[in-house]
């Protein structure tokens, strides 16, 4: 048997070799009771299923499916793909004990995935994924013939979006935004959130162009992963046919990344404090500020001149889910293009934030250009770079603690007055600029994080990270 274990979001493994049906099932047995044995206050015995378009997601949903509903849990079960966010925002809605998507979101297309979502419409914290993971074959699977369940209503086709696409609706003002007459254009980069805007912002003035719409689960050779290589088509396009924005959305339509009207790149960390820009000023917002640590000290900066509390946290969404359940949360974001806004589920959410920027454009009747120049006049330059690197997983205890013992006098000019080390070890220099290592939760990979006031500077910072993993 496969050895099945959580990383920091679900389980990922490769189509065939240890993604198969025989171990999704022991995976959804043991999901089944863990739910039976833990009913939260307020819910009822529901799960709620989604998928995404990889290579048999939706058979790997069905038998998901039969798994919980033999376990005596009614069962919905979305009949098409559909963003993480929807399922989420449907175990909320229906106060179920929890849910399943079936994603690997970004992975390449060999790999599938199971996610797992928490009553509160979030992603299940360490506690309940080590827990599920302590119950795997200790019952034997119980499964319910799919038509049989069908018959029985202990499965229900039920689609999530249209109270989804509702909902994101009241979030937004949504009336500014359908009389913005906003272009509009969406690189789905092949996945689920493929259509999800021209059905939003359908009957308004905003032109919407989807681009790399269509279902193919080999993702057009690229992985769905919102990053600048991977919009090399889209942003030729762009050049050619000007848009206002362009939000990008990964395979399951929960992180963002994005271009602007001509095609230029954005980064996740322009992106966030774009937003949070928007929600200060614009939105006058008050509340707490969560930042996973490998995001941009411009946040940091922001938060300082407008008196907010900043809040930060390990690398994964559901660290910063933790403290959106406390309340009082302005927004929360992470390096890698998951946000989650207030008022909505404690999630990160794609769809939701390309409506966020698309009011952010509709109240300040200005380019994007425009608005990251006013950005960086307000707080200076912030460049970012970040590299993975091979690292075998028995070394990294000791690459971490030689790290923390034998932190950097400077970081180039400036020197160090910082060390942070509760996920990783992270420097931080007196300008600003940082540099961190840090493991993946399950593979021999190291990632190597700098940001500086330059890119020759950040250059510098990672080769400075190589050089200290040469130490052990």
């Amino acid at each position: 048997m496969a050895s099945i274990q959580f990383g920091t979001d679900g389980w990922r493994a490769i189509i065939a070799e240890d993604f198969t049906f025989a171990n999704v099932a022991r995976v959804a047995q043991a999901t089944a009771d863990f739910w039976n044995a833990n009913s939260p206050p307020g819910t009822v015995p529901l799960a709620v299923i989604g998928y995404d378009r990889r290579f048999l997601s939706d058979q790997f949903a069905r038998q998901t499916a039969e798994v919980l509903a033999g376990n005596g849990l009614e069962v919905l079960l979305s009949p098409a793909p559909i963003p993480t966010p929807a399922v989420s925002f449907a175990v909320l809605q229906k106060k179920g004990r929890g849910g399943v998507m079936l994603t690997a979101s970004h992975n390449p297309p060999a790999f599938n995935g199971y996610k797992l979502k928490a009553h509160f419409g979030g992603s299940a914290d360490s506690a309940i994924c080590r827990d599920i993971e302590a119950r795997l074959d200790q019952s034997p699977v119980r499964l319910l013939d799919f038509d049989t369940a069908l018959r029985q209503k202990r499965i229900c086709l039920h689609d999530p979006c249209p109270n989804y696409f509702r909902a994101l609706k009241r979030l937004v003002d949504f009336r500014l935004i359908a009389r913005s007459r906003l272009r509009f254009a969406h690189e789905a980069l092949f996945g689920v959130g493929a259509g999800c805007f021209e059905k939003i912002l359908a009957d308004t003035t905003c032109r919407v162009t989807t681009l790399n719409a269509e279902h193919d689960p080999n993702f057009g050779g690229i992985n769905p992963e919102p990053i600048a290589r991977n919009y090399t088509k889209s942003a030729a396009y762009l050049a050619r046919h000007p848009h206002d924005l362009c939000l990008v959305t990964d395979g399951d339509a929960d992180r963002v990344g994005g271009m602007d009207g001509r095609g230029r790149a954005l980064t996740t960390h322009q992106i966030i404090c774009l937003l949070l820009r928007h929600f200060i000023t614009n939105r006058h917002g008050k509340g707490r500020v969560v930042k996973a640590l490998t995001t941009t000290s411009m946040v940091d900066k922001m938060c300082a001149a407008h008196g907010l509390e900043l809040v930060e946290t390990g690398v994964g969404f559901k660290y910063i889910a933790a403290e959106m359940l406390k309340g009082n949360v302005l927004l929360g974001f992470e390096e890698s293009g998951g946000i989650g806004f207030p008022g909505h589920i404690p999630e990160r959410d794609g769809i939701l934030a390309g409506l966020m920027l698309l009011e952010m454009l509709a109240v300040e009747r200005k380019p994007l250009p425009t608005l990251l120049a006013r950005l960086e006049k307000a707080y200076g330059p912030h460049r970012y770079s970040r590299i993975d690197t091979h690292f075998p997983l028995e070394k990294r205890a000791a690459l971490m603690d030689f790290c923390q013992k034998n932190p950097p006098a400077r970081l180039g000019r400036s020197p160090v007055t910082g060390l942070k080390t509760f996920d990783g070890v992270k420097f931080i220099a007196r300008d600003g600029s940082w540099l961190m290592l840090r493991g993946s939760g399950t593979e021999p990979i190291l990632r190597i994080y700098a940001e500086a006031q330059s890119e020759t500077a950040v250059a510098q910072l990672l080769r400075l990270g190589v050089q200290l993993t040469r130490q052990v």
